[in-house]
């Protein structure tokens, strides 16, 4: 019974690299499972663990945040996204993650719809200081022109929607004849999911069971490194 098992597990991994072979548009939609299988804490997680001290803009959650992010490097998953983008077959990434980790590994075209620590403003004269590598160093980072505090965008906006990445995420999606949905639970309904191809073949990638469920041709009960690794070995 194991190695039956076994042998449908490969036969799904061998399915997701036909799907990728034959697909010319990818896009992947990604959550906080494919931060955390880098070893990474995610904001959310961070929120509801009681670590924003005096609240979202307080030191405390700002550097415990911060150090998040330069303590762990991107994921297996999401350098196998940029090695996708790299080879022509993916042309975006949509995530609800705001830890800036499809661009540290080096993917060029991520819509973060929720902001990220890439979209930086003062909170004292709306000065923008864009970039990540601004969070990287000791102090929390202040305004050059007024000395007000610098606050990314999930905080300042309380969450809302970054309407820019909204609108590339809605053309990706358009044009995608495969959706991979990486360990991520809801897919944002009119946001940017009605806007899909309605012939797009969508592979989740995720142990638990998510609202992808019915939309799935092909679900992966797996965690999305060992998934990348195995597809990685199989297409050479």
């Amino acid at each position: 019974m194991s190695f039956f098992k076994g042998d449908q597990k490969a036969d799904k991994i061998q399915q997701l690299c036909d799907y990728i072979d034959r697909s010319n548009a990818i896009v992947a939609t990604t959550g906080a499972g494919i931060s955390i299988a880098g070893g990474g804490v995610t904001y959310g997680q961070m929120h509801f663990a009681g670590m924003r001290g005096g609240g979202y803009g307080s030191d405390s959650f700002m550097k415990s945040f911060r150090d998040s992010m330069f303590n762990y490097e991107p994921s297996f998953s999401h350098y196998a996204l940029r090695d996708l983008e790299e080879e022509g077959k993916l042309i975006g990434v949509i995530t609800t993650n705001v830890d800036c980790m499809h661009t540290k590994a080096g993917s060029k075209n991520v819509a973060e719809i929720q902001g990220s620590f890439q979209v930086n403003c003062c909170a004292s004269c709306g000065r923008h200081y864009d970039g990540y590598d601004i969070w990287n160093q000791e102090e929390l980072p202040r305004c050059t022109v007024c000395g007000g505090s610098i606050q990314p965008w999930p905080i300042y906006s309380h969450i809302g929607l970054w309407d820019e990445d909204v609108n590339k995420a809605r053309e990706w999606i358009g044009k995608a004849d495969l959706i991979l949905a990486i360990g991520t639970h809801g897919n944002y309904g009119g946001v940017y999911w009605s806007y899909r191809r309605r012939d797009a073949v969508v592979v989740q990638i995720n142990p638990g069971r998510t609202a992808f469920d019915m939309e799935a041709a092909l679900n992966i009960r797996e965690e999305c490194d060992a998934v990348f690794r195995q597809v990685k070995e199989r297409r050479g």
